[in-house]
């Protein structure tokens, strides 16, 4: 079964082309970062134009790019939320139009579904049961995965998502947007030793997290070091991204011993900094266990996940219909397969 995967739930237009839920045959993402970056973050109201203008061309070239013709596709999978809802309802009314069009079935996918699923995009997924951090801009949470259409919520922030704290962080130090690549980039150049952040645990028996805290703390500090905080920036960077990585491992690792779990995945757009993947990585290492991380470009927003999803929900006979509609928060729940 080919699927074409369309995500547009925050600032990235993107298409794919899957087969069977694990070949992607194409992929293509249009980035809106350098429409946002001057306002230091997205800008809803501009990306739901930008969405309008991309949406037909990146669709487009995702058919021409696997070597297909319209008529080959068999399904349709769109991101249905959560996300931006004006960015939302660009890709979902397309895709309904596509379905109807040519007459093929369609479904609604959640956006978390997705991440997790982008794991078996790759050659070597996990095996079920196992552990998944979802860590991005918006979420961070941790799922117990026993299927393709099973997720059991362990933990999820109580504020800040980890790359939320990430964007802010580098706003404060003037780094620009987004965040996290920048912070991940200059962090490796300074010593987490030289400027400690409290590491914002919770409960370490929990599996909630709290990045507000952090985000504060790298405030203070450089207010009270206004005159040199420049010359530390590395420092800074890499203190913080040492506080939250360590959280974030450890979290995972303790939830993956808690379930009896020996295989763990790690997805979102923050899989893929590098300091989070080498951590993590060194950590299941010394505990036994096997980490799947997604190859970078499967870590963003990306269609190809979407289609992963869509795969296994249109395969079970789920079919969304023309009254169904876009959701903007979390409605992410176990869903019985």
């Amino acid at each position: 079964m080919i699927v074409l995967g369309i995500e547009s739930s925050c600032d990235e237009t993107a298409a794919a082309l899957v087969r069977d839920g694990h070949q992607v045959l194409s992929s293509v993402v249009a980035s809106q970062v350098a429409i946002h970056h001057p306002y230091g973050g997205v800008v809803p109201e501009l990306a739901s134009r930008k969405h309008i203008e991309a949406i037909v061309p990146v669709v487009t070239g995702a058919v021409a790019r696997a070597g297909l013709t319209a008529d080959q596709i068999d399904g349709v999978a769109v991101t249905q939320g959560p996300g931006l809802v004006g960015s939302l309802l660009v890709g979902f009314s397309f895709a309904k139009g596509f379905a109807y069009g040519h007459g093929i079935p369609w479904i609604g996918v959640d956006h978390l579904e997705g991440h997790i699923n982008s794991v078996f995009l790759e050659p070597e997924p996990p095996p079920f049961p196992f552990v998944a951090l979802l860590v991005s801009g918006g979420h961070t949470s941790i799922y117990h995965v026993t299927s393709h259409r099973e997720f059991h919520p362990m933990g999820q922030t109580r504020d800040d998502a980890a790359g939320e704290a990430y964007d802010k962080v580098a706003k404060m130090m003037g780094l620009g947007y987004p965040g996290g690549v920048v912070i991940d980039r200059l962090a490796a150049q300074g010593d987490p030793d030289k400027v400690f952040f409290t590491r914002p645990f919770l409960d370490k028996d929990q599996f909630d997290f709290s990045f507000s805290g952090i985000k504060s703390a790298v405030s203070r500090y450089i207010q009270t070091h206004k005159e040199t905080y420049r010359d530390d920036q590395a420092h800074i960077a890499a203190g913080f991204q040492a506080a939250v990585v360590e959280v974030l491992s450890y979290k995972i690792i303790h939830a993956a011993r808690e379930k009896g779990c020996r295989h763990l995945a790690v997805v979102g757009g923050v899989a893929a900094n590098r300091g989070l993947r080498q951590a993590v990585t060194l950590d299941a290492d010394e505990a036994g266990m096997t980490v799947h991380i997604p190859s970078a470009d499967l870590c963003g927003d990306n269609a190809a996940m979407v289609a992963a999803v869509g795969y296994y929900r249109l395969k079970a006979g789920e079919c969304s219909g023309m009254e169904d509609d876009v959701y903007s928060r979390v409605k992410f729940r176990p869903i019985s397969g």
